[in-house]
This record gives structure tokens, C-alpha cells and sequence, in this order.
């Protein structure tokens, strides 16, 4: 069940959204039913597996590395094309960030670890964005849906760059990034006590006993946060000169695919 009112919401559990619905600087508006967000879908019941199937669906890209996917696949989902563009490396700052929160040996590690990650993605690894972004802009995909594990991050990512290009303004960008906190409360709690007493195991103390910094390792990995998602959009601009010379020549976008995309989607 849904924790928020918002209408784009999908299936709350798998943290599962509309991008349509939203209206553009210039007075568009997103069309619903075309393209959406989500974590991974394999622990869906039956209700909400037949929610995800009345979508209508032609392509899931999926952003997870195949361990993830492995461990956690789609259910069967027919006529459903399925394609794999790992974005991220096991070695990222999440998992660095992860095992320093739990290794007595070594020094907490916060935010601005996870910052460093989002900042590289415009820079050290947009090759690995490149055909994911080829595929969701592509209107025969549609309607599409892309994911990750938790559909915040990676999937986040992808959803603001998206936004931005249809012409959303950066507080709505930024708001439909954040809204993940709010969908994922109830694991989001959930996931900080098992952290609090996995730390607590791991350094030989009571849960009571855990240092706040390392709480704060674990509010870093399992939180949105504002500074994360600026990252990206400030320095693909760096990086590439502008907004449009970071989708030109960092995304290698052209005119006529991003006029073919902005027609599907916009009214």
C-alpha cells in the first residue's frame, strides 16, 4: 500500500512510478502510461504482479549488476523484452561505503562518499549510461520501464536525466527523486535497525552501544538526499559545458531522437 497520496505511484512496494503526469516548463504535460520507474519487481504478489502486467509493457531496461539480477530476477512477464545494461561495478562507493560501516578496522564513511559516486557517473562512467539512455528515449520501446534494486539510485539517476530533457523543471526533477524516501519509509526503518544491530555484531558492542558515525554510514546508503542528485546534474554540465552539450555529446542524443521522444511523451 502506498505511503504517500501520490497518484504516480505504482506499487509502492517495489517502489514502482508514473513519470507521466508532470508538466513542463513550457506547459506540456507528461503522458502517463508510457514510461515508469522501479526497484526490482520479484517479490511482488499476485495483485500487484497483475498490476505490473496491465501496464503493457514492451521493455524493462535493467539497471542492476546480473548478481542483482540472479538473486533477485523478474517474474515472468510476457511479450515483455528484457535487457540487462549494468551500470555500476561490485567495487562502487555504495559497497564501500557499506563494508567500512561494518569493519571494526576501518574509519565510517558518510555522504560525501556517496556523493563522489553520483559526481563520477557524468564523468568516469558515462559509457555505461550511454545505451541506457539510447533505449529509454527510443518511442517503439514504449511503454518502458527501467530499474534497479531499490529504484532510487541508479534508477534515479536515469529518471532525472529523462525529466530534464522532456522539460521538467529542476524542484519537480528533484522532488521525483526525494519522493523514493517516501515510498520506502517502512523499509527504510526497518533497514536501519538491522544495520544498527549488523554493526553492533560486528564491532562486539549492544545495539545501544553503536557510534552515531556509523549510523551515519547507514543513513547515507539508504537515503536520497539532495546533494546526491546535484551532483550529477552540476557536473554533467561541468563536464560537458552546458545542459545540452552533456545530452549532445555526453549522452550522444541527437535532434531528431530527442524530438522523436519529447512528441511520445508530451501533449
Amino acid at each position: 500500500m502506498a505511503e504517500t497520496p501520490d497518484a504516480r505511484i505504482v506499487v509502492a512496494s517495489s517502489n514502482l512510478r508514473d513519470l507521466g503526469g508532470l508538466t513542463t516548463s513550457d506547459g506540456h504535460t507528461v503522458r502517463t502510461g508510457q514510461l515508469f520507474r522501479s526497484g526490482h519487481l520479484c517479490d511482488l504478489g499476485d495483485a500487484d504482479r497483475a498490476i505490473v502486467r496491465s501496464l503493457g509493457l514492451q521493455t524493462i531496461v535493467d539497471l542492476r549488476r546480473p548478481a542483482e539480477a540472479d538473486v533477485k530476477p523478474h517474474p515472468d512477464l510476457p511479450s515483455v523484452d528484457v535487457v540487462g545494461i549494468s551500470v555500476s561495478s561490485d567495487d562502487n562507493e555504495f559497497a564501500v561505503v557499506a563494508n567500512a560501516m561494518l569493519d571494526p578496522q576501518a574509519e565510517p564513511l558518510g555522504p560525501d562518499h556517496i556523493t563522489n559516486y553520483f559526481r563520477t557517473l557524468v564523468t568516469d562512467h558515462i559509457d555505461r549510461y550511454r545505451p541506457v539512455f539510447d533505449l529509454a528515449t527510443d518511442p517503439d520501446r514504449q511503454p518502458l520501464l527501467f530499474n534497479c534494486t531499490a529504484g532510487k539510485d541508479r534508477t534515479g539517476v536515469v529518471a532525472a536525466v529523462l525529466l530534464r530533457i522532456l522539460g521538467i523543471d529542476d524542484d519537480l526533477v528533484m522532488a521525483d527523486y526525494l519522493l523514493s524516501n517516501e515510498v520506502r519509509r517502512s523499509w527504510i526503518e526497518t533497514a536501519k535497525v538491522d544495520h544498527r544491530q549488523r554493526i553492533a555484531h560486528h564491532l562486539g558492542i549492544t545495539p545501544a552501544e553503536v557510534p552515531e558515525e556509523r549510523m551515519a554510514s547507514s543513513r547515507a546508503l539508504l537515503y536520497c538526499r539532495e546533494d546526491y542528485l546535484r551532483a550529477v546534474l552540476d557536473t554533467a554540465e561541468a563536464r560537458w559545458g552546458s545542459w545540452d552539450g552533456f545530452v549532445a555529446d555526453g549522452l550522444c542524443l541527437d535532434e531528431a531522437r530527442l524530438a522523436a521522444f519529447r512528441t511520445s511523451l508530451l501533449y
